[in-house]
């Protein structure tokens, strides 16, 4: 089950007016902004319902194709796991498993790049 997904956009500003806009009938709206002293170096915007964002959209970032895809783990475990198997299947590292508390306390998550430069994530929300 996907957890989250986000894309990259040319102007972060434009696609904030739009997105502002567009997702508001469906009840979409910001939960989080997340700055570049956080994320490595681009700005984030994280739509959502309910206080939980699942559409983020980003100013760019150093790598990867412009698109980030987050699979839920269901423990901390399955994060880690799914990052040594993902390495071993030639993916190269994005950030090894740990608690990413800027998001929420507690936030854990693994990233990688797939073979295209696709941004990959597995997040275990839980506190175990």
């Amino acid at each position: 089950m996907l957890d989250h997904i986000g894309i990259r956009v040319g102007n972060l500003e434009a696609s904030k007016r739009f997105y502002d806009a567009a997702l508001l009938p469906l009840g979409i709206s910001i939960i989080m902004e997340v700055p570049p002293e956080l994320t490595g170096g681009y700005h984030s915007i994280g739509y959502g319902k309910n206080g939980k964002p699942f559409f983020w959209v980003s100013d760019g970032g150093p790598h990867g194709a412009g698109i980030h895809v987050a699979f839920v783990a269901s423990s901390r475990s399955e994060v880690d796991a799914f990052h040594k198997a993902a390495l071993k299947a030639g993916g190269k590292d994005n950030g090894g498993p740990g608690l990413r508390p800027h998001y929420h306390p507690n936030y854990y998550g693994a990233f990688v790049f797939d073979p295209d430069g696709i941004n990959l994530e597995a997040v275990c929300h839980s506190p175990q």
